[in-house]
C-alpha cells in the first residue's frame, strides 16, 4: 500500500467513526407534545385549594397577610379575568405542552428550546447558547427570563424577571423578585418537572413542586392548543371598587376551622409545615387541648 493510499485510507476510518459514532456531547431531545398528569396534588391543581388553606408553604407574615386580605371575586374584574399564570404556576394547571428546538442553520448547534403552553396561549423561550440574565431594569414577562443548561441527559433552567402573581390560587403571593430554577428529566415517553421558587419577599425557604408529563403525539386540532378568552363585566360595580377583607373579616377562615374541626394553626403555613416533624407535633398538640 502506496503512502498516499494509506493516508486516505486513515482518513475515511476517521470519517466513518465520526459520522457512525455516538455524539461527543449527547443531549437528550425533550421535543413533542406533553400533557401532565395531575394526579400529584391534584385538589390544589384541578378544583383549587381551599381558602385561608396554606399548609405547606414556607411563607411569612406579609404573604399571610396578602392572603387573609385575598377575595376569590377579585377574579371577576375585567383586568383579572384573562391574567396569565406565570412561568412558576403555568405548569400546574391542565394544559397542552409543545416542545421544540431551534439550532443555527449553519452549524446545528442548539441555540434556544421553545414550550408552547396552551393556557394563555404563551411561549416559553429558554435560551441554550450561554447569554447571561439581563439587569434588573429589564421588564419582567409573565415566563419570565430563561437560560438552560445541560447536566447530562437533564435540562437545568433557570428564571428571573418574572411578573407579581400567585404561589397558590387562594391568594398567597409570589412577588417579582421570585427567580425559579428547574430540571426537566426525560425518560421515553414520561418527562418529570422539578421546579424551585426562591422569593425573598414572601417566602422563608424555597419551595419545590414537581410534575409529571406524559408524551401524547396524537394532541392536535385548535381547540387543543388555542385558550380564547375575552374580559367582560361579570359583576357590575362601582368604578374603582376591588373586592378585597380588611383585617380580621374574612369570613372564609372560620368555615374552613369549622369544616375540619381543626385549629388555626393548622392552616397557617409556614416553613414548619413542609415537613413531617410538624404533623407529629401537631396531632400531639391536638390530643392535649
Amino acid at each position: 500500500m502506496t503512502m498516499a493510499r494509506a493516508r486516505y485510507t486513515g482518513l475515511f476510518l476517521a470519517l466513518a467513526a465520526v459520522c457512525t459514532g455516538a455524539p461527543a456531547f449527547a443531549q437528550m431531545d425533550l421535543s413533542g407534545k406533553w400533557q401532565p398528569r395531575l394526579h400529584e396534588d391534584f385538589p390544589e391543581r384541578i378544583p383549587g385549594p381551599e381558602l385561608a388553606d396554606y399548609v405547606g408553604l414556607p411563607i411569612n407574615d406579609s404573604a399571610r397577610m396578602f392572603a387573609d386580605s385575598w377575595d376569590p371575586a377579585r377574579l371577576t374584574l375585567p383586568e383579572h379575568q384573562c391574567r396569565v399564570h406565570t412561568s412558576p404556576y403555568i405548569h400546574r394547571g391542565p394544559h397542552n405542552l409543545r416542545i421544540s428546538e431551534v439550532r443555527d442553520p449553519s452549524t446545528q448547534i442548539l441555540k434556544e428550546i421553545r414550550m408552547y403552553i396552551s393556557t394563555y396561549e404563551q411561549t416559553r423561550v429558554i435560551y441554550m447558547d450561554g447569554r447571561p440574565h439581563p439587569n434588573d431594569l429589564v421588564p419582567h414577562t409573565w415566563m419570565g427570563f430563561s437560560t438552560g443548561k445541560w447536566d447530562g441527559d437533564m435540562l437545568k433552567v433557570r428564571t428571573t424577571h418574572i411578573k407579581q402573581n400567585w404561589i397558590r390560587r387562594n391568594g398567597i403571593p409570589q412577588s417579582d423578585a421570585a427567580e425559579m430554577e428547574e430540571v426537566f428529566i426525560r425518560n421515553g415517553d414520561m418527562m418529570n418537572h422539578l421546579s424551585t421558587v426562591k422569593d425573598p419577599v414572601y417566602l422563608t425557604e424555597p419551595l419545590t413542586k414537581n410534575e409529571i408529563y406524559m408524551l401524547n403525539p396524537r394532541v392536535e386540532g385548535q381547540a387543543a392548543w388555542t385558550y380564547p378568552c375575552v374580559a367582560v363585566v361579570e359583576v357590575p360595580r362601582v368604578q374603582g371598587d376591588v373586592p378585597h377583607y380588611l383585617p380580621g373579616q374574612n369570613t372564609n377562615m372560620e368555615e374552613l376551622y369549622r369544616r375540619w374541626n381543626i385549629s388555626h394553626e393548622a392552616f397557617r403555613g409556614g416553613a414548619a409545615t413542609m415537613y413531617p416533624e410538624w404533623i407529629k407535633t401537631h396531632q400531639v398538640a391536638e390530643r392535649t387541648r
